[in-house]
């Protein structure tokens, strides 16, 4: 449950970042949300979550979707959730269908649905570009690539210490 809890409430505190924390000017001109480095550990939690309750998660899903629509100002909100909605199911399907490792699963839901959700969002907030659409992304997976290392290590220790 403690994994259920953390990314609901994750998915609340990045909504309301969204809101408060200041777009950054990239050296071509491109709006940046340093937000975005906390939008990955988002679909990872989706991902612990989803491992300790099942498909159960999507109440949570829901739920997150739920109380930041009341917690983030109309605009976040609306592309937020939509954003979230569409990100967080193919995460959700390719997390469910892909019978790999978990590190790997991790990886690959995270892979496929960060860009979606992150030019849904860019796109809806009025502030698409290739370049931020890149460094959202990038931002996204940066937290995806971290659990993927200690998720594998993991499972080789426990492969190792199996045989």
């Amino acid at each position: 449950m403690f994994y259920v809890i953390a990314y609901i409430s994750c998915i609340v505190i990045v909504n309301q970042a969204f809101g408060i924390v200041p777009l950054l000017s990239l050296p071509n001109g491109e709006l940046w949300s340093p937000v975005a480095l906390l939008v990955g550990f988002v679909f990872i939690l989706r991902d612990y979550a989803q491992r300790a309750v099942g498909h159960w998660v999507v109440a949570a899903m829901l739920i997150g979707g739920i109380i930041s629509w009341f917690m983030a100002t109309p605009q976040i909100a609306l592309a937020s959730i939509t954003a979230f909605l569409i990100g967080e199911f193919m995460d959700w399907s390719v997390y469910s269908f892909t019978k790999r490792p978990f590190s790997q699963r991790v990886l690959l839901s995270s892979i496929v649905s960060t860009p979606i959700d992150s030019f849904v969002f860019l796109y809806m907030v009025g502030i698409f570009s290739i370049p931020s659409l890149f460094m959202m992304t990038i931002s996204k997976l940066l937290g995806a690539c971290i659990v993927y290392f200690i998720a594998r290590k993991k499972e080789q220790n426990l492969a190792f210490s199996a045989q």
